[in-house]
């Protein structure tokens, strides 16, 4: 299927709406209620220690109390953010929660007492006083987890998760407290070879923490590697375990669900890699700007034109998103597809524009990509629509290609440092890319960022891009 032809199949799906029962991800308001959780433990900690100096000491040991609740507070919070005290566990079961919470409070207060031990610095406050705090405080914060579970069922509701089945024509299954959809009735078509239809799906999952969806066996690999592409945990539910490559399993009402995917980076990891986004981003906009100010002007004294180059590529979830560069082509011949890769000498690219292609600097205005959240700094390449590696499309030449959009997109990535960059002239140029990028996804740490980041200095000029 050519990129004329995707776009208009698009353009039809589009025509309606996606289903309006799609409540918005929860994962924001998990976080909200992770957030209050914290917040109440932290008040309530202070509470019992300032409470126990109080009643034992009066007036002057209220204050007394308030020390012992700071040399107590960042050795509970270390421990309960590591033994699940803030988890999704932690808000469907607030005895969980709590109990999590005593652990984490048991186990930093009786770290407190070994320190001031052995600094021999125990004599300096009240062995009443800490020990009545930490009781006081084991109270006050199963108390307070309890009346918080209101907050949680106002912010995330009774179940915390949403979860999603999708009717495609398989067995009728019934699953307490899921949405079922019919993707007949809202064109929800699985079709790897439509990036249109993909980015339909995609921007319908973006909401949802599980997804199953029931189909005939035809379909059943295909709906797989949807699931495995946009991040979410998606089950099938089939019984063919070695060609799905199933990770897990489970039984609901006679049938067998097979977990064929679940998100490449947990919460805490997703978080960290965004902070080094925007930590990344932001200064290399404040160190560049000069330099892309400069670019700008030249682009535009060359022929005039728009300094931009804005192109619609697959990203997140295989969904598109607007990727921006520096022009490098004349205006009355740019390729908005990207369907006719870049030759030497092409005589598409202007004069300043081989200058920016050769040396990357084309690429710097998707660093404002990074701060809107379209693209992380480092991930998988977006590719445009219309690509091709020989005669073949990029997902023609192997179907694991929806796969690498599990992860952002990023300036950079692991392929590149590696050398797989510029044309595509054959197949064997998508190939060594996608298994850097799947190698990427499977193995991800902030310190492979970094170091990607810092390879990258040394790749910026290649003979690979004209």
């Amino acid at each position: 299927m050519n990129a004329e032809s995707i776009f208009a199949a698009g353009t039809r799906a589009r025509g309606s709406a996606l289903p309006a029962v799609i409540r918005p991800g929860l994962e924001r308001r998990r976080l909200q209620c992770y957030l209050a959780l914290l917040v109440g433990d932290i008040v309530m900690l202070f509470a019992g220690f300032a409470l126990a100096g109080w009643l034992y000491m009066g007036s002057d040991g209220l204050s007394f109390g308030l020390v012992l609740g700071q040399l107590v507070l960042p050795v509970y919070l270390t421990i309960a953010l590591y033994n699940n005290s803030y988890s999704l566990a932690a808000l469907k079961n607030a005895s969980y929660g709590a109990v999590r919470a005593l652990i984490a409070l048991g186990i930093s207060s009786a770290a407190v007492i070994f320190i001031a031990f052995y600094t021999k610095s125990s004599q300096d406050f009240s062995r009443v006083s800490f020990t009545f705090g930490v009781a006081l405080a084991a109270c006050l914060v199963p108390w307070l987890r309890a009346q918080m579970r209101s907050f949680v069922r106002w912010r995330c509701g009774s179940r915390v998760t949403y979860e999603l089945l999708i009717d495609d024509g398989g067995p009728v299954i019934n699953l307490p407290g899921t949405t079922r959809i019919s993707a007949q009735r809202h064109h929800l078509v699985p079709d790897l070879a439509d990036p249109m239809a993909l980015d339909r799906i995609g921007s319908l999952l973006r909401g949802c923490d599980r997804v199953v969806v029931s189909c005939p066996a035809e379909r059943r690999v295909a709906w797989a590697n949807i699931f495995k592409g946009t991040g979410v945990a998606g089950e099938v539910i089939d019984n063919t375990i070695a060609e799905l490559d199933a990770i897990g399993a489970r039984q609901v009402g006679g049938h067998g669900l097979l977990l064929v995917s679940v998100g490449p980076l947990g919460l805490r990891s997703r978080a960290m890699k965004r902070t080094f986004d925007l930590v990344v981003a932001s200064a290399a906009i404040v160190v560049l700007s000069p330099l892309m100010a400069l670019v700008a002007l030249l682009i535009f004294l060359e022929d005039r034109g728009p300094v931009l180059f804005v192109q619609k590529r697959m990203g997140l979830s295989n969904t598109f998103f607007p990727m921006f560069k520096f022009r490098s082509m004349r205006v009355a011949q740019l390729d908005e597809d990207g369907s006719v890769s870049t030759a030497r000498n092409d005589v598409r690219v202007t004069r300043i524009g081989a200058f920016i292609r050769k040396t990357s600097i084309d690429e710097l205005p998707q660093l404002f990509n990074v701060l809107l959240g379209d693209m992380a700094v480092v991930g998988p390449r977006p590719h445009a629509i219309g690509s091709m590696a020989g005669e073949k499309t990029f997902w023609e030449v192997d179907s694991r290609y929806w796969l690498r959009h599990a992860l952002k997109p990023g300036l950079t990535g692991l392929a590149q440092v590696r050398g797989f960059r510029g044309a595509t002239d054959h197949e064997s140029d998508l190939s060594d890319r996608l298994h850097a990028d799947l190698e990427y996804l499977n193995g991800w740490s902030i310190w492979r960022d970094v170091a990607i980041v810092f390879s990258t200095i040394r790749v910026l000029v290649h003979d690979r891009a004209y």
